[in-house]
């Protein structure tokens, strides 16, 4: 079960009140480069992304904002630092959202950006992480604990909602796993607003995998969270297919494909690992809710065919039995089953619509 957030817009997506957990990720170009910017956003949006946030430290990357905005398929949130002003140029530049941490911001600029935000009808981001808390918080705990991360969180709840406002997600990020899963939690026994979940400075492809996966997958298997990005040192489509398959491997993630295969052991009679991978990656972005198995044998692979829509396992060496929905549909040599489990794919309806 979901807890149920208040529930904002961002642009055209509802974020929080059981709505999709959507994805996000973030671009590196120069903003300031409209032509790259908007390559990467595009294709983050071919990738599966729904959110994407754009830096705008400097007067010229907001006046580039204002084409970025115009030439995106999917709402942009501004990543504004410090100073107040670039949220205001990003606001009036069409942003659909605005990211600041109102700990490094003053009174006066939170002030102005409120203001803005309702005028417009745009939802802030509340953005805390390990490394921007407060001084006399940081003082108070020692260090960056999670309890010191709820807490600077929630004075910046306090600050927007002194004010009135409340159209507003947060994130509390930690390079920390254990210690960003226990902000999260705390959090969220305390407050109601949507959550945007990640681990930040995860690291590389590898590492960060593993833990963006742990960290923002056990949160999620909690019920907690709204909207996601994992935070690599990668190409950004790499945080897409990985947030991506993170929601796929909690059943979250409609209208996708779903690709089972086993380990591989000595019994094997056919080469999973190059027919999973061929066929995951041929698979990645079909907007079809399917369950596929491919497996090497029969000790599983009889019964986990017959379970999926689509199951392929080692009869003989070099030979495959395929079971659709249930059913044996056909024997074959291994050097066809990519071809004949993607046609299979191009011509699959789900029952309900057969």
């Amino acid at each position: 079960m979901r807890k149920q957030t208040r529930q904002i817009r961002v642009g055209s997506i509802a974020v929080g009140g059981g709505t999709p957990i959507s994805i996000q990720t973030m671009t590196n170009s120069r903003t300031e480069n409209v032509d790259a910017t908007i390559e990467q956003i595009r294709l983050a949006t071919a990738a599966g992304c729904d959110i994407i946030r754009v830096s705008c430290p400097t007067p010229e990357s907001t006046l580039s904002l204002r084409t970025i905005v115009k030439r995106s398929e999917i709402p942009i949130v501004a990543d504004i630092h410090f100073d107040y002003k670039r949220a205001m140029e990003a606001i009036e530049a069409g942003a659909h959202c605005i990211r600041i941490n109102p700990g490094t911001m003053d009174g006066f600029g939170v002030r102005e950006v409120v203001k803005s935000a309702r005028d417009h009808g745009i939802s802030l981001r509340i953005g805390v992480n390990s490394g921007s808390i407060e001084r006399d918080i940081l003082e108070k705990h020692g260090h960056p604990t999670a309890d010191a991360i709820v807490d600077s969180a929630i004075l910046s709840c306090k600050k927007l909602e002194d004010l009135d406002f409340f159209e507003f997600k947060v994130s509390l990020k930690s390079s920390d796993v254990t210690a960003t899963i226990t902000a999260y939690r705390k959090f969220s026994e305390r407050m109601n607003y949507p959550l945007h979940l990640g681990v930040t400075e995860a690291g590389s492809v590898f590492s960060g995998t593993i833990k963006s996966s742990i960290g923002i997958g056990a949160l999620i298997a909690d019920g907690i969270g709204d909207t996601i990005r994992v935070s690599l040192s990668s190409d950004i489509l790499d945080e897409v297919k990985v947030g991506r398959q993170i929601l796929k491997s909690l059943s979250l993630l409609p209208n996708s494909v779903n690709v089972v295969s086993c380990p591989t052991c000595s019994r094997t009679l056919i080469d999973i690992i190059k027919l999973s991978a061929a066929i995951e990656q041929s698979c990645e972005n079909i907007p079809k809710s399917i369950k596929i198995s491919i497996l090497g044998c029969v000790v599983n692979g009889v019964e986990e065919a017959k379970q999926s829509d689509i199951g392929v396992f080692g009869f003989r060496e070099g030979v495959a039995k395929i079971y659709l929905r249930g059913v044996e549909y056909q024997t074959i040599t291994e050097d066809k089953i990519c071809h004949v489990v993607m046609d299979l794919i191009d011509g699959f309806c789900v029952p309900s619509s057969c």
